[in-house]
């Protein structure tokens, strides 16, 4: 149980500080796999004022509204057997998340890379109609020493095409052989804590041999990282 309220929470607080608050459920109204009717049944209200509130043709929705959209989700999940808020149990326990979200709209890869300057190590050319819906930041030694491969599986949150930021890297090695070696796979690996040319030649050739772009962040702290992308998301 506190792990679903901890979701409720999450999602009311990313929708109350979202300027498109109306969006952000929709966004979850989708992770959740639930249509506008289903929603409308839970709310004791018609359809087209559920897609009007979604599509910011009403007002913004208050906290009463936000509140019970978000049990409607949870509870038509829950009858389903909680299969999406399972996926998100595993970061209030996860001690290797630094911060996970999913944006409103798929965002395009060179964008994101852009942002956390990036320096691009592989797959150039994968990059160029690239787009990713999410990213997690990890910190990779408690990662990699402390989370089972169910655990890992756990930091892909709502969907794969995301980022993977691991954090606190020395050679890039130890990452890249955990996502060789679990799937699925992401859409980027990004690298943080060491320059580009120390990168471990083993890490990009299992880059190289996986199919995934490997960035090099050039950000300096983990802090300033998680702000950026935190201001993008808003």
């Amino acid at each position: 149980m506190a792990s679903i309220d901890q979701l409720a929470k999450t999602i009311a607080g990313e929708t109350t500080l979202s300027q498109k608050p109306g969006q952000t459920l929709k966004k979850w109204r989708e992770i959740f796999g639930a249509n506008q009717i289903q929603i409308s049944k839970k709310l004791g209200i018609s359809p087209s004022v559920v897609s009007d509130y979604e599509s910011g043709r009403r007002e913004n929705p208050g906290a009463k509204f936000i509140k019970t959209y978000i049990q409607a989700l949870l509870n038509i999940d829950k009858e389903k057997g909680g299969q999406v808020a399972n996926k998100f149990s595993p970061t209030e326990k996860n001690p290797a998340i630094i911060d996970i979200q999913e944006y409103l709209n798929p965002i395009p890869a060179k964008k994101f890379i852009k942002t956390i300057k990036g320096e691009t190590l592989t797959g150039k050319k994968q990059l160029k109609d690239a787009t990713i819906e999410g990213y997690t930041i990890i910190d990779s030694l408690k990662a990699i020493l402390d989370l089972t491969e169910k655990e890992f599986v756990g930091i892909y949150g709502a969907n794969t095409n995301r980022a993977l930021i691991f954090t606190k890297v020395n050679l890039g090695r130890s990452p890249l052989v955990a996502v060789k070696v679990t799937k699925p796979k992401p859409s980027l690996i990004i690298l943080h804590g060491l320059k580009p040319q120390k990168v471990d030649k083993l890490a990009i050739h299992i880059a190289e041999s996986i199919k995934v772009p490997l960035i090099v962040s050039k950000i300096e702290t983990t802090s300033e990282l998680t702000e950026k992308l935190r201001e993008k998301t808003k």
